[in-house]
């Protein structure tokens, strides 16, 4: 990972609503962009509003670098407005009576205070100069979303939060617009929490996760190990146990449309990484129904890449059929959702080599599952 702006967020926190309530009593360090990840409900964006101060009825303490945003007890409260803070949200909210053009000169007007950057700056990394003249009503999802991240930006924010702006666009809009999302931080300097419950999402944009479960921050650490875990409430989220492969790029091999990138020295075959050259890092993103374990090194088979590993542990999924087996790969975590009977039959245990297959085509799919490394 490249050097990016750090800043330190105080949040000692509490609100309630009927049956729900969030506490949060924690000191984050944020740099790059931090996922604030979890199922619904957990809290993800109610946590947000209040570092926003758009949630006037928490209490407790808020605090941004040296800033103080909230302290009740001291009887302080920051408003929302004068929050050096730009959110971005699923719906855009776009002005609809201005084009693409004039809802970034509003926001530009705003934010000339700290002009830190301008406006072609903006408009530039975001790839917005075709869009300039248009209708908001003529953009489509993807294209609405960078212009607000644009308009955002221009606000000249020192903190961006931005609350699962891509949840209503699909995959294939997706896949365009993360690479924009990913540059941020690195090019404006500016922090950034990405609230999501995919997976996809944080392992391509987050350089640390905070995940969150019954309004309480449950854990946080670095994508591939707060993605590796057994999070409370995954059962409850849109996709099964999880691991990041870090792997670096070796080659491409054009005439089969595949790249070959490396593990601790073991190497993988994944589809075609179009523009990424060798020593390039990238996140391979590893379902755990997608990883198949052998106790002996396997022949005359199709699956491409076969890696030497150690059990770490065994765990069954409580009334159920399956057990999630963790082996060790050079100190990365990786999960298989086994049988509990194939996990007996092959009499695995702690310690145990194995050899962990996982087919090329896991890399191909519609979903976000590789992911770039590093502004």
């Amino acid at each position: 990972m490249s050097e990016l702006p750090q800043s330190s967020l105080r949040i000692a926190a509490e609100i309630t609503y009927g049956a729900f309530s969030l506490a949060v009593d924690e000191r984050l360090d944020i740099a790059g962009v931090t996922g604030l990840f979890g199922p619904s409900g957990s809290g993800k964006s109610t946590l947000l509003r209040i570092v926003a101060g758009i949630e006037r009825d928490a209490t407790g303490i808020v605090r941004f670098g040296e800033e103080t945003w909230q302290d009740d007890a001291a009887g302080t409260f920051v408003p929302a407005w004068q929050r050096p803070v730009g959110c971005v949200f699923q719906d855009a909210r776009l002005f609809p009576h201005l084009d693409v053009s004039g809802n970034l000169q509003y926001a530009d007007r705003r934010g000339r205070d700290n002009p830190v950057y301008g406006f072609s700056d903006v408009v530039s990394a975001l790839e917005l100069e075709d869009l300039l003249p248009r209708s908001v009503d003529a953009l489509s999802g993807g294209e609405r979303q960078r212009v607000a991240i644009g308009r955002t930006l221009l606000t000249r924010p020192r903190l961006l939060l931005l609350d699962e702006p891509l949840a209503a666009i699909d995959v294939r809009r997706k896949r365009e617009i993360l690479p924009y999302l990913e540059s941020l931080p690195a090019r404006f300097g500016i922090p950034a929490i990405y609230v999501s419950h995919s997976a996809g999402e944080i392992a391509q944009l987050a350089d640390r996760v905070v995940a969150m479960e019954g309004g309480r921050i449950s854990t946080q650490g670095n994508v591939e190990a707060v993605l590796g875990q057994a999070l409370p409430g995954r059962e409850e989220m849109s996709f099964e146990a999880v691991s990041v492969l870090e792997v670096a790029v070796v080659e491409t091999v054009p005439e089969y449309h595949l790249t070959r990138v490396s593990h601790d020295g073991q190497d993988l075959t994944i589809a075609e990484l179009a523009g990424k050259r060798p020593g390039e890092r990238v996140r391979l993103l590893v379902r755990s129904g997608d990883v198949v374990l052998a106790i002996e090194e396997p022949r005359g088979i199709s699956v491409r890449n076969v890696l030497e590993a150690t059990v770490a542990s065994v765990d069954e999924i409580a009334d159920t059929a399956f057990a999630h087996v963790v082996v060790d790969i050079g100190g990365t975590r990786l999960v298989a959702r086994l049988t509990r009977h194939a996990v007996d039959e092959l009499g695995l245990g702690v310690g145990q080599p194995v050899y962990a297959l996982i087919k090329t085509a896991a890399f191909d799919r519609a979903s976000l599952s590789i992911a770039s490394v590093g502004g």
